[in-house]
């Protein structure tokens, strides 16, 4: 299944109290519960105004609509090629 990266502009994302987040993944849950399909949202990093998710995901389409089904804005969305990390450089 495609993993993407989303972009998401939410002023004072990092100011959010522990509450407020507990609060957005529990509807993130109940979203992807709901929609039909092959979905797994992985991870979420709080930077600034911003939220950059990882979802595994059929289509951008299933994307777009998690967005929407969740009143979660959604800036970009971009497919992941490849992922590397300090262990790529070790590979033989």
């Amino acid at each position: 299944m495609p993993k993407y990266l989303i972009e998401r502009t939410v002023p004072g994302a990092n100011t959010l109290t522990k509450e407020e987040l507990r609060d957005i993944a529990v509807k993130s849950n109940g979203v992807v519960a709901g929609l039909g399909v092959p979905y797994i949202w992985e991870q979420t990093l709080v930077a600034g105004d911003k939220l950059y998710c990882i979802h595994d995901a059929p289509s951008a389409e299933e994307i777009l609509r998690h967005g929407e089904l969740g009143g979660f804005p959604v800036d970009t969305i971009t497919e992941i090629a490849t992922t590397i990390g300090p262990w790529t450089g070790k590979a033989a």
